[in-house]
């Protein structure tokens, strides 16, 4: 079982986990574990007493070497002054203002597609592109040193440190050293020495009164104060967008076209509206609110293969629901991944079917049923961006070439690790339409 935790734990859950409302064990190796699939329980453990659960320890021991005071792992009051300093930031205004930059950076980069018969790792490939767009959104692209190394850091720093040790399941006191403490401590050691650097650079050159760029560093710097945040937590937010931000999406775009080229009737559609849309408006924007295909097959996308497939919480007192007792204490995992395949909540859930996000449609879908931004007071802060992002890299990805798998016969395995990733790779041939 440990094995399987450290390589891939979505491989834990058996077929009663995609049938069964929750699963509670009162007494297990790492202490009492609820598994929590019927949405109103959801909605209770995220909502309605959000205050009685904290952050899972498991969890916390992962991230916070890494993201240290970020929001992802940051617990009140931090949290709390962290993410109202940081609203203004997240703003429509502000977010709308990067769409520009985002067609810009995608349009440079799909040049790579023109030559025919060469392929692709789009899961490489997607990552790569929502590096470059974090880059120019949230630097400017005045990061220093080598991007291509920073990019190379980050893919090894969540593969080192930021992934679960068989010791953490057991409750092994967090002085012993883990193994994947010595294999990343140096990346981790480079990685934030470069962007304290690039900060650092930044606010001396608003301190000589120098105009910054409009981007999110200079949001962030903006709200650095007393009732804000201090130098240290805008370093750890500022890691904490580049490591789960760009991930989370690049994951889904990858998912997305890949399943698009498994349902060429699906695709077909998405391609049409594309075209169509990128054509007639020149204003990425635009794009957002008139791609409603191609929106769905993202939201479907981000439902069989949940970017951040777990949201884990642990109960500061017991807690009763229907004729359960919660103990404190307990390990509480609301599960995108068996959630958003469950038997009862779905109808044909390992379908791909885009039309259940369609407008018309999504009025079906339980708030607390599909969860790929979590839920609650710390529903992540990135959502809209992210959904800027994607369909302005979709609108022109798949209004100009048609992405194939080269083997069509073999499926990626999802594996967990950060996010859920393609064990090797997602391999794709493009042809311009």
């Amino acid at each position: 079982m440990f094995w399987i935790v450290y390589n891939n734990p979505i491989e834990l859950w058996g077929a009663h986990s995609y049938r069964e409302p929750y699963v509670y064990i009162p007494s297990g190796i790492g202490g009492p574990l609820l598994v929590a699939n019927d949405p109103k329980l959801i909605r209770h453990i995220l909502v309605e007493k959000a205050k009685s659960f904290k952050l899972a320890k498991t969890r916390q021991i992962v991230l916070r070497p890494i993201l240290q005071d970020g929001l992802l792992t940051a617990e009140n009051p931090v949290w709390k002054r962290s993410r109202k300093a940081m609203a203004p930031v997240f703003t429509p205004k502000h977010i709308h203002g990067f769409a520009d930059a985002m067609r810009r950076v995608t349009e440079d980069y799909v040049t790579k597609y023109e030559n025919q018969g060469i392929q692709h790792d789009l899961a490489k490939d997607m990552t790569e592109l929502t590096f470059n767009v974090l880059a120019e959104t949230l630097f400017s692209n005045e990061i220093e040193g080598d991007p291509k190394e920073f990019e190379h850091k980050i893919e090894r720093l969540f593969e080192t440190v930021g992934r679960v040790d068989p010791l953490d399941i057991v409750n092994v006191p967090e002085w012993v050293p883990r193994p994947k403490h010595f294999t990343g401590r140096g990346i981790l050691k480079y990685f934030r020495k470069l962007v304290r650097t690039t900060i650092e650079d930044r606010a001396e050159k608003i301190a000589k009164g120098e105009t910054p760029p409009d981007d999110f560093l200079t949001l962030l710097l903006r709200a650095e104060g007393p009732d804000g945040l201090s130098r240290a937590e805008i370093e750890d937010n500022v890691i904490t967008f580049i490591g789960a931000g760009h991930e989370t999406t690049a994951r889904a775009l990858g998912w997305t076209l890949y399943l698009l080229a498994k349902a060429p009737h699906e695709r077909a559609k998405v391609e049409e509206e594309a075209k169509r849309i990128t054509a007639e408006y020149s204003n990425p924007l635009d794009w957002v609110e008139r791609m409603p295909y191609t929106r769905a097959a993202f939201e479907e996308a981000m439902r069989l293969y949940p970017p951040a497939p777990v949201i884990s919480r642990e109960a500061l007192e017991d807690i009763e629901w229907e004729d359960t007792i919660i103990k404190k204490g307990s390990q509480c995992l609301v599960m995108p991944w068996t959630l958003h395949r469950h038997q009862v909540y779905w109808d044909q859930p390992n379908a791909f079917m885009p039309s259940r996000f369609l407008p018309e449609n999504r009025g079906k879908i339980d708030r607390y049923q599909y969860l790929p931004f979590g839920a609650g007071p710390r529903v992540c802060i990135g959502q809209s961006f992210a959904i800027q992002e994607a369909i302005i890299i979709l609108g022109i990805m798949l209004s100009r070439f048609r992405f194939d798998m080269v083997d069509s016969d073999k499926e990626p395995w999802p594996v967990q690790k950060l996010t859920t990733q393609p064990d090797g790779g997602l391999n794709m041939t493009a042809t311009p339409l």
